[in-house]
């Protein structure tokens, strides 16, 4: 599979690696300090970019007939022009805040969690944390967002703010501190004790891999996905 890298930093070289390991060719790399190769005929396009940079190569690609697989976060306000340009240009897109298998898996137990937790939300209080290095731009992470979109679709909170204090809104904290990962914990409070859910990454390997096994789900198709098709999660 010819693979476009669109952004290569730390990211784009981990996706780089794991990709010329299973056998694939990079033909294209597009980073502000970096281009090199050719776009057109390329199988698929990986985005990891800075934010700002993201939609207008997300439509590069889509202009010469390459799927884009996009794990930069922090451009979410175009994301339904990006869809409705996918389908005008009949290409793929897949678009995913988090690419580890854990963190998709960590999804769904949040998902369950808070289900649970509905009809206790009188006495126990959500929140969110997350912990990132000190290079990672977006706050809150895209990660943390889609947790937060778990736990409000099973409350009565009207929305989510950071470092908040709003007892009608779900409070995110993000940290950034040294060279770290990615460590996420949704908790739930209330005045006698909590119960918290935790996925910390050891490196960014998982990401990475994950970003390079859904580019290879996606190489061929036509529409718009999610890592849950990826896994196959919709059947569960």
């Amino acid at each position: 599979m010819k693979i476009a890298l669109l952004g290569y930093g730390r990211m784009g070289k981990a996706i780089e690696k794991f990709a010329l390991d299973r056998g694939h060719q990079i033909t294209f790399i597009q980073d502000k300090d970096k281009y090199s190769g050719e776009i057109k005929g390329a199988d698929i396009a990986i985005n990891f970019s800075i934010p700002e940079a993201a939609v207008d190569n997300i439509k590069l690609a889509f202009d010469h007939d390459v799927p884009v697989v996009c794990g930069t976060t922090g451009w979410l306000n175009q994301y339904k022009e990006i869809v409705a340009y996918c389908q005008k240009r009949k290409s793929g897109f897949l678009y995913a805040s988090n690419f580890s298998i854990g963190v998709n898996l960590f999804f769904k137990i949040n998902s369950y969690v808070a289900g649970l937790m509905k009809a206790h939300q009188k006495d126990y209080t959500p929140s969110i944390e997350e912990i990132h290095h000190i290079h990672k731009i977006d706050a809150p992470s895209g990660t943390a967002l889609t947790l937060a979109e778990g736990v409000l679709k099973e409350s009565n909170l009207t929305g989510w703010e950071l470092e908040g204090t709003a007892t009608d809104k779900l409070s995110i904290k993000s940290v950034r501190e040294g060279e770290v990962p990615g460590t996420h914990r949704v908790a739930y409070r209330s005045e006698i004790d909590e119960i918290s859910i935790k996925h910390q990454a050891f490196g960014r390997e998982g990401f990475a891999l994950g970003a390079v096994i859904a580019a290879e789900w996606l190489a061929g198709k036509k529409g718009i996905f999610s890592m849950d098709d990826v896994l196959n999660f919709h059947s569960t």
